[in-house]
């Protein structure tokens, strides 16, 4: 492992990621270019601490995890993860399961669509990346306890999820989620990521284990029409599309408005009220 390159290596890419690119607010007293080190820190998932240590060289060996926490928080090209990966003396392993890293392409995407909501997630739904007005739309996930930004526990896990299962039309959405986790195992059956949620679900939720338990399987393509309740403009009704991210058992989701309607209004709306959401509402 070299301490001292990987230190120069994570500086420079901090240094290259904007707040914005990120839904972070730039701020007025930021004397910094980029994120800040306790920024960084938090998008990886790691105390604030420990990546201080690896950017002053004196930090133990990084994990596997870690890593690919570092290369996701950093929005790290294909070839600078596996350059981050050979400076800790790692080597990038063939993926068991669905991608932790989203392509540089996409990320560039998701900044390119400043007056649109979008994000992406994995197979298993977890949340990877989101540009500003997926956070102002959905929550931010930044400010979300860790081991939070995975949809399926927040649906099944969170202590409103009896509230939000009691609508028809979550319920009719739970059903189809459940059905694409399970569709998901098959397709990645030596993933522990995906085979340690179901667990957790199968251990929080008698309403996660009564759908598991009816074999469905599906997998979400095309286009649905959405309505969201946004706890500051209201309600929208928005057209989600569903895009692969070949190769990497991703999905890029896409929020739109019919031109000319209420919603379009709402959504431009958004992007001034910004994330005004409650640390609490997740679901």
């Amino acid at each position: 492992m070299d301490r001292r390159q990987l230190a120069e290596f994570l500086q420079s890419r901090r240094a290259r990621v904007q707040p914005a690119d990120v839904g972070l607010p730039a701020g007025t007293r930021r004397r910094t270019p980029g994120l800040r080190r306790e920024e960084a820190a938090r998008l990886a998932g790691i105390s604030v601490d420990y990546y201080t240590r690896l950017e002053q060289a004196r930090g133990p060996r990084p994990s596997r995890q870690v890593l690919s926490a570092l290369a996701r928080a950093l929005r790290l090209s294909d070839d600078e993860r596996a350059h981050l990966y050979h400076l800790s003396g790692e080597l990038p392993a063939p993926p068991i399961g669905p991608s932790p890293d989203v392509p540089a392409g996409i990320l560039h995407l998701l900044d390119r669509l400043d007056d649109t909501p979008a994000y992406v997630i994995d197979v298993k739904y977890e949340i990877l990346a989101w540009n500003p007005m997926a956070a102002a739309l959905l929550g931010d996930p930044t400010t979300w306890p860790p081991g939070r930004r995975n949809m399926l526990w927040n649906m099944f896990g969170s202590e409103l999820s009896a509230i939000a299962l009691a609508d028809p039309q979550s319920s009719a959405f739970a059903d189809e989620c459940v059905a694409e986790l399970r569709a998901a195992a098959a397709q990645y059956p030596q993933d522990p990521g995906i085979h340690g949620l179901i667990a957790r679900l199968r251990a929080a939720s008698p309403e996660f284990v009564r759908r598991w338990e009816q074999l469905r399987v599906y997998v979400r393509r095309g286009s649905t029409t959405k309505h969201v309740r946004h706890p500051v403009i209201g309600e929208l009704t928005l057209e989600c599309e569903v895009l692969d991210v070949a190769g990497h058992g991703q999905r890029l989701i896409v929020y739109t408005a019919a031109p000319g309607t209420p919603s379009a209004d709402a959504l431009k709306l958004l992007g001034v009220v910004g994330t005004q959401w409650p640390a609490d509402y997740l679901t």
